[in-house]
């Protein structure tokens, strides 16, 4: 069994609550407004979390209530990140 290549890295830069992400796969620079952010540092540090899961730590972070928009933000946003590569598909 052979190991697979390390992937490319991504390089984080943020000012405050927003980012930018350069993947080095892609070539592209990614821009994250504060709750992609937020999404994306979640999944980044504590990986295998459900959607709901994810919802409430999200609403905890940003200091707002949980809700049924937050949580459909949230899967939103989860499929965007996923589309730009960001993330890998659950």
């Amino acid at each position: 069994m052979t190991d697979a290549p390390p992937r490319p890295p991504r390089l984080l830069k943020s000012w405050g609550d927003e980012a930018v992400v350069y993947d080095a796969a892609s070539g592209d620079t990614h821009y994250l407004k504060p709750l992609t952010l937020a999404l994306y540092q979640i999944c980044r540090d504590r990986p295998g979390l459900t959607s709901a899961e994810l919802a409430t730590e999200l609403a905890s972070r940003l200091n707002v209530a949980e809700s049924l928009h937050l949580r459909e933000l949230t899967e939103e946003t989860l499929a965007s990140l996923r589309k730009t590569g960001l993330l890998e598909s659950a």
